[in-house]
């Protein structure tokens, strides 16, 4: 199966709004964030999906840790 391709555009569509799925990107990385309790509001921590998280997820308390348990849906290329 070939693994799906995002440009930061096409992530953007993806931001939790009439029924489109929430994903965020980490360092390149694709997670879908549509299940996560703590992303069923517009936002999580000031932070909305369709976005390139790398830079702000250092900032939280959890760092890195949370994304293992994540489902990766594909690859950011810009």
């Amino acid at each position: 199966m070939t693994e799906k391709t995002f440009t930061k555009a096409e992530l953007a569509k993806f931001n939790g709004k009439d029924d489109v799925k929430k994903y965020v990107a980490v360092d390149g990385v694709v997670y879908d964030m549509t299940d996560v309790p703590a992303w069923q509001g517009d936002q999580h921590h000031g932070q909305t999906p369709g976005n390139d998280l790398s830079d702000a997820i250092l900032k939280a308390p959890h760092k890195k840790s949370v994304l293992a348990k994540l489902p990766v849906v594909g690859k950011l290329t810009d």
